[in-house]
């Protein structure tokens, strides 16, 4: 196991420092940062001669996908820090191979990442971690297939086949060539029957794509096994089935709130082989973070992610590991890793998922009408802020289809590419919105989570089977009561189904100003139709 520390500064995905080209003017809004081709030469110019004066270049040859799959891509980094290549070992896959692929397509993507921090330069390095976060730039160029990253070691803007590739520049490629790249888990669920299906589901950064990817069923009969707990890449076969695979190799999650009770599997799969960053650990080297205080006693002494020494018994509101601390480990060591989660061909996609932490006004889970309605629901979705985005308090934020921080180019054009994949001959998957977070009049969340969701998923399975068990409403099909087997959970069905109309079109009314001010003219006639519906239906029906 290797701890790393860095400071305060480029530990979170640097969203306004996040650039992609752009050769037309269009919307300034939140969803990607546009520069200009002379605007970013400057830009570079500034920052990257003389960059790595002193350091080690490292090449590092990858593919994203299993290596000659049908559904893979291959890229080159070239980097100056040792924790990237040691992270890319683990979630990509990195192999002399690559270099025969390379030589076979002539195609890959151009990785390019630098800490900013030449030996030759007067800045003092702290907690030995080399960044430049005053001149952090993270710029894409998704027409050449280039990323550049600049002065931030932070995953996300660091290992560079991760969020830079496989969603951004990825999704480029996607809708040059007709698929999807997107933040999905990928799991499989088997039923007390033995039937097994796969679903894909979106949740924004530490929403729990990982929990859910590794779930834990609590009632009997349930199996899960996990593909993939961040990263989908899917596509359309010659039958019409949506097939995907996990491009990734290995996990990166977030460390605070995972423990043996929230997500045993995660805990198991990072016990060798892991690097851990700016995690807490304990005075005789024991990992330690924010929910595993029932594994130490009261007056265990914490070094904290910033080298101060304390007991865990102490009452200082500084977090004693990062809110965003990490760690990153081989997908291989998982308990239930999938047998096929290397499947060169993928895996059959069966529903789709879109969820976010909502305290108030939505429901457990809703159906989407159609295609088209899915497609809204996930463009409408939001979420409360976490640690995995730089921005901080307890706000509702929009994060369209859980890709605020990844879409690569406009994003009605990435809407329009959605709605573009459905056709006669395909076997659409159904689309679904959950929320696990609503919180009851006292701030007590109403459904207990976890283990607890595969009631949510039995009847999101049945739905898939065609079984009667839903109900029309103005946003979307809801269970019928008693439909969830509440058995053994003191649940109030009501609190987690019900609509309240004021706040219903507030939240349309809001979402639709949101999308016209981001989105503007590019925003499709089909997803501004669905919205209007939506919002009609409320008014009407409620």
């Amino acid at each position: 196991m290797l701890r790393v520390l860095n400071p305060r500064l480029g530990f979170a995905q640097s969203i306004k420092r996040t650039l992609f080209l752009m050769l037309h003017q269009g919307v300034h809004g939140v969803l990607g940062q546009w520069i200009s081709p002379d605007d970013l030469n400057t830009e570079i110019h500034d920052r990257y001669p003389n960059c790595m004066e002193g350091r080690v270049l490292y090449v590092i040859p990858f593919s994203m996908g299993p290596i000659g799959s049908p559904l893979s891509k291959v890229g080159i980094e070239l980097t100056d820090s040792i924790y990237v290549v040691l992270c890319m070992t683990i979630m990509t896959r990195m192999h002399p191979n690559v270099w025969n692929v390379i030589e076979s397509s002539k195609e890959f993507v151009r990785c390019v990442h630098s800490v900013g921090c030449p030996t030759s330069s007067n800045q003092i390095v702290k907690n030995n971690w080399p960044c430049n976060p005053e001149k952090t730039l993270i710029s894409h160029v998704p027409k050449e297939r280039l990323i550049m990253s600049f002065g931030s070691g932070y995953g996300g803007n660091s290992l560079l086949g991760k969020k830079c590739f496989a969603l951004r520049i990825a999704g480029c490629i996607a809708r040059d060539e007709g698929w999807l790249a997107e933040h999905m888990l990928i799991m499989s669920v088997t039923n007390p029957k033995g039937e097994e299906k796969f679903i894909a589901a979106a949740f924004p950064s530490a929403c729990g794509k990982t929990n859910m990817a590794m779930l834990e069923p609590s009632v009997p009969g349930w199996k899960v096994q996990c593909v993939g707990d961040d990263i989908a890449w899917m596509r359309f076969d010659e039958h019409g089935v949506l097939r995907a695979i996990n491009p990734e190799a290995g996990f990166f999650g977030v460390a605070p709130g995972t423990n043996k009770k929230t997500n045993p599997n995660a805990m198991a799969t990072c016990m060798k082989n892991t690097i851990f960053t700016n995690i807490g650990q304990t005075k005789d080297g024991h990992i330690f973070w924010e929910g595993l205080e029932d594994q130490y006693s009261p007056d265990t002494e914490i070094i904290t992610w910033l080298g101060d020494h304390v007991k865990l018994s102490d009452k200082s509101k500084d977090p004693k590991a990062h809110p965003n601390s990490r760690f990153c480990c081989p997908a291989n060591q998982c308990p239930i890793i999938h047998p096929k989660w290397e499947d060169p061909q993928g895996v059959p996609i069966s529903a789709l998922i879109f969820g976010g932490r909502r305290p108030s006004g939505i429901p457990l889970v809703m159906q989407s009408f159609d295609w088209k309605h899915g497609v809204m629901l996930g463009a409408a979705l939001k979420s409360e802020a976490t640690a995995a985005a730089e921005f901080t308090g307890k706000s509702v934020m929009h994060d369209p289809m859980a890709m605020r921080p990844f879409v690569g180019y406009n994003f009605g054009h990435y809407l329009d590419h959605w709605l573009g994949m459905e056709k006669p001959s395909r076997k659409m998957p159904l689309i679904f919105h959950v929320n696990w977070f609503r919180l009851n009049k006292h701030g007590k969340f109403v459904w207990p989570g976890f283990g607890h969701n595969i009631r949510v998923i039995d009847w999101i399975l049945r739905r898939v089977d065609g079984e009667d068990n839903g109900v029309h409403s103005p946003i979307g099909i809801l269970p019928k009561k008693d439909s969830i087997n509440f058995d053994g959970l003191n649940i109030d069905w009501d609190e987690n189904f019900s609509l309240p109309k004021d706040y219903l079109l507030e939240d349309v009314d809001e979402t639709i100003k949101y999308l016209h001010e981001q989105v503007g003219k590019d925003l499709p006639v089909v997803i501004q139709k669905e919205l209007i519906n939506q919002r009609e239906r409320i008014q009407s029906e409620l």
